[in-house]
């Protein structure tokens, strides 16, 4: 069994309590012992493209300086992609091109740099997309096909229909929490293969959505997001107490058996003891 391999799972734009009332198969899990869930705070401003970098190198955003979805350039910070190669791990990534900006190509240019296949880069695999609508059933299948054909150690996975559809009709609305379900439908079909093939797997979100389909600022529903481990080496049940989104990267660093940057966070996350699910 694999222990050490760890699959990331990203649902841009999922508020915290959309994802109890509407994720079943993930809460299905936890009620069974096996996943643990935790409220999360993200990082401000509760913008993508800087809680991205967040989340991948557990900096905060006057440390990594991405502070805006307009900055427009290569991180200087150490990411998970950065981590993995250096020591020696494979990994891969299907992705929102901002993913790609931030650590391998930046400007993104969707007519050369939607496939990377470069073991030099710290993105070693990539199948990147750049319109948000991109089919969320689609990207499942880019990431199948990665672990298929490049074997990571290490697979981020970024979907991006929830947070369209919040945009479109706030997320207080019937579309966005169908959304919703649908990515834990995605989750339900693909999560049993891949931890039978050894995966340890984290679901969480960089933010969450507002009633005026928006994101930026302090209120719960921009800020609480959910964050689901499967894994051997966290407790399974409901963690109540809200922890940091700067946890999130040293979390996938034990979890891939490797060393955090220097610059991460201790990691206190897994000194908690959970609830019992009900």
């Amino acid at each position: 069994m694999l222990t050490n391999q760890l699959i990331f799972i990203m649902l841009d734009g999922l508020k915290y309590s959309t994802a109890v009332q509407q994720l079943g198969y993930m809460h299905h899990l936890v009620e069974n012992g096996l996943a643990a869930r935790f409220k999360v705070k993200s990082e401000l401003p509760s913008l993508s493209r800087p809680l991205y970098e967040v989340l991948l190198t557990g900096t905060p955003v006057y440390r990594h300086g991405i502070t805006t979805n307009h900055t427009v350039r290569l991180s200087h910070e150490q990411s998970l992609f950065h981590l993995t190669r250096q020591h020696g791990l494979t990994n891969a990534t299907a992705a929102y091109h901002w993913v790609s900006e931030l650590y391998n190509k930046a400007p993104f240019n969707p007519m050369t740099d939607r496939y990377q296949w470069n073991t030099d880069l710290p993105i070693q695999h990539g199948t990147f997309y750049w319109e948000d609508h991109y089919p969320d059933s689609h990207l499942f299948a880019d990431a199948q096909h990665l672990l298929q054909t490049a074997k990571p150690d290490f697979l981020y996975l970024h979907t991006m229909n929830i947070d369209d559809e919040g945009h479109k009709h706030s997320g207080n609305s019937a579309a966005y929490r169908n959304r919703a379900i649908a990515a834990d439908m995605l989750l339900a079909h693909a999560l049993p293969y891949w931890t039978s093939l050894g995966y340890q797997i984290i679901v969480t979100a960089d933010h969450g959505m507002n009633d005026d389909g928006m994101h930026n600022g302090t209120t719960d529903d921009e800020r609480s997001v959910p964050l689901y481990v499967i894994s051997s080496k966290v407790q399974p049940g409901v963690y109540e107490e809200a922890v940091s989104q700067l946890q999130i990267a040293p979390l996938a660093c034990h979890l891939l058996n490797i060393r955090a940057s220097n610059v991460m966070l201790p990691l206190t996350i897994l000194q908690a003891e959970p609830v019992p699910s009900v």
